[in-house]
Order: C-alpha cells, then sequence, then structure tokens
C-alpha cells in the first residue's frame, strides 16, 4: 500500500514536468503580465514558441509586447474587479481554443508599519492579491478538470513564510496564496491538472523599486522567468528563488520565534 502511493505521489510529480523542449504550442494565460516579472515569463515562453494571452489593467504594455510577437494576444484585465472574469477567462479559452497553463501573478505592494494600519489599502491589498485569484480559479478550473491536463501557477512570496518588517498586509496575502497552493495541490494533482507555486525573494520590479532596505539576492525579472521555466521542467511544487537567500528564509520561518524576531529586526535593521 506505501509503496503503491509512493508511485502515485511519483507518477502525479511527473505529470507536472514541462520539459524546455515542449514549450511550442503551449496555450499560457498570464494575468499580471504588463511588467515585472509576469512580463518577463510572458517573454521567455512566447522566445520558447508558446502561445500567450497577455492580461493586465494597462493596455500600452502588453500592446508593445504582442506588437514583438505574433503568437502573443492582449486581452486587457483588471482582475480585482471580479464582475470582469467570466467574461476574460471566456475569451483567454478560446483565443487558441483552450489552455495548458494560467499564471496569477498580478499583485499589489504597499509598505506599512502597525502605526500607519490603512484599512482600506488592505482591503485592496486582499482584493487583488487573494481574492482575484479566487475569481480565477473559479472561472478556469472546470476547464482544466474536465480536460485532464494544464496546470495553474500562484506567484506568492517568500513574504508569506514569516511576519516581516513592513510587510502588514502584502505578507498575510502572500501566506494565503501559499495555503491556496497547497490545498489546491491536494485536489488537482490526481485529476491530472498542475499546480505550481512561485516563492520568489526580491526580485528589481517596479513593486520593490521604491524599498529602502538593503534587498539579499536581488534577481532581475529575466532571472526569475528562467528559474521558474526550469522549477516546471523539474516538476517542483515549490517554485523559489533565489536558492541561498529563499532556503535561509524557509529555514528561518521553523526557527522558535524567541530566536527569529531577534534575527529579523539584525537582518533588516527594523
Amino acid at each position: 500500500s506505501t509503496l503503491s502511493s509512493s508511485s502515485a505521489a511519483s507518477d502525479v510529480y511527473k505529470r507536472q514536468r514541462i520539459a524546455s523542449e515542449h514549450w511550442a504550442g503551449r496555450r499560457v494565460w498570464i494575468i499580471g503580465a504588463s511588467s515585472g516579472i509576469g512580463e518577463a515569463l510572458a517573454r521567455q515562453l512566447l522566445v520558447m514558441g508558446a502561445y500567450v494571452v497577455l492580461s493586465a489593467r494597462r493596455r500600452e504594455p502588453l500592446d508593445a509586447l504582442a506588437g514583438v510577437f505574433g503568437q502573443a494576444r492582449v486581452l486587457p484585465l483588471d482582475a480585482s474587479d471580479r464582475g470582469q472574469w467570466r467574461a476574460a477567462a471566456a475569451e483567454a479559452q478560446s483565443v487558441y481554443g483552450g489552455l495548458d497553463l494560467v499564471v496569477f501573478v498580478a499583485g499589489r505592494y504597499e509598505p506599512q508599519r502597525a502605526w500607519e494600519l490603512d484599512t482600506e489599502r488592505v482591503r485592496a491589498s486582499f482584493e487583488l492579491n487573494v481574492l482575484s485569484v479566487y475569481d480565477g480559479l473559479a472561472q478556469v478550473l472546470p476547464q482544466l478538470i474536465e480536460q485532464g491536463s494544464g496546470g495553474v501557477m500562484l506567484v506568492a512570496s517568500v513574504s508569506g513564510y514569516t511576519g516581516l518588517p513592513k510587510a502588514l498586509a502584502y505578507g498575510p496575502t502572500k501566506a494565503a496564496l501559499i495555503n491556496l497552493a497547497e490545498s489546491l495541490y491536494f485536489d488537482l494533482a490526481p485529476l491530472g491538472v498542475s499546480v505550481y507555486l512561485v516563492n520568489p525573494g526580491f526580485v528589481a520590479t517596479p513593486m520593490t523599486r521604491g524599498n529602502d532596505f538593503p534587498m539579499p539576492g536581488l534577481v532581475s525579472p529575466a532571472e526569475a522567468a528562467q528559474a521558474m521555466v526550469k522549477g516546471m521542467a523539474e516538476g517542483r511544487f515549490e517554485i523559489r528563488f533565489p536558492k541561498r537567500f529563499t532556503w535561509a528564509m524557509r529555514l528561518l520561518s521553523r526557527v522558535p520565534y524567541r530566536w527569529r524576531f531577534g534575527l529579523l529586526h539584525r537582518m533588516t535593521g527594523l
């Protein structure tokens, strides 16, 4: 029985693998493709021959990217507006006759400390970072489950591993995505639908540009995209980068609080 369970788990793991040479012709929808990690991943997959539907609130950057790659299509979407999801998902699924991967990367980051607590900003963070993912999943999962293939990718953050200074809203939203991805894996992997959880460290994007503290292990969006493609090729559920920093954060999240808080204070100076 144990051997059978182990074999089944191995089969699920193998189904998650998307080798580099197998991206040609795959149909991908990226929500949050106008800048940062989303744009870089779109470029990487388009270069590798994938057909990509590009979504974000701002149309201009999407048009510019689609102008370079003939197999890209633009689908403007305000992910935080739940009323737009049904029509957007229907169009995304019809453009290339289905979807093989849906990437949820749209996100909001605003540093906050306890004495700056603004519930409207917190609510906006949860609307985009968490609730919009649920809205999108509700629209795309039925088709993926019916076809018994394809996958979803949720871009969270190592900020979801543990509480951090200035991450009063951002950290909890990413912790929610980590838990959501883990729960999705239990349900979807046995049905043939892959689930990828991406936990980046610091990436040089418009969101991190305003940080006024050291960002160890800072990587470029292109490096982030390469790590994501590599992680899918290896069939990993959790894809995290850069390795040294994210492993340190993962280990730190397991350290007892009486030591963890002191270490984080020394690391961040906050």
